[in-house]
């Protein structure tokens, strides 16, 4: 017995093949930049984040929205990177209840080394993308993510 698949619209085509990518990016960043930085992609995106920020620090429920992830797993993904001094706790001197995370000296250190790895293994990975095509393709891609200039 024969399955009848559905036609496959163009924009599932493009959703599978973005999802395909970015694993495929994921996976190939986090092996690279934890074997010469010791820190993951998500980590590395963290720090990213951080270091653009006003004062290079946010508020942990804005940096899970720039991550996407929760609250409780940006402060899980924040805790080795505090053990190992890339990042610290703020608390906003006046409201107690606002805490932020703030990338330090060091973190900014490995940042700057790590970017270095990170542009390089971006540019490997897109070499067959004509690169007239990026500011499109990234523009669609913020569309999708809810991004602005404020928020990348």
């Amino acid at each position: 017995m024969e399955d009848n698949i559905s036609p496959v619209s163009a924009s599932l085509e493009f959703t599978l093949r973005l999802a395909r990518a970015q694993a495929t990016l994921v996976r190939r960043l986090d092996q690279v930049l934890g074997g010469y930085h010791g820190i993951s992609f998500s980590d590395f995106m963290l720090l990213h984040y951080l270091a653009r920020a006003p004062g290079g620090r946010l508020r942990r429920v804005d940096l899970a929205e720039r991550q996407g992830m929760t609250a409780s797993g940006v402060t899980r993904t924040l805790l080795p990177l505090e053990k190992i001094g890339l990042v610290e706790r703020q608390q906003d001197p006046r409201d107690a209840r606002v805490a932020y995370a703030a990338i330090t000296a060091t973190g900014r250190e490995l940042l700057n080394n790590a970017v270095v790895v990170a542009d390089q293994i971006s540019k490997e990975l897109l070499r067959s993308c004509p690169p007239s095509q990026f500011d499109d393709l990234s523009s669609a891609l913020g569309l999708i993510a809810g991004m602005n200039a404020s928020n990348s």
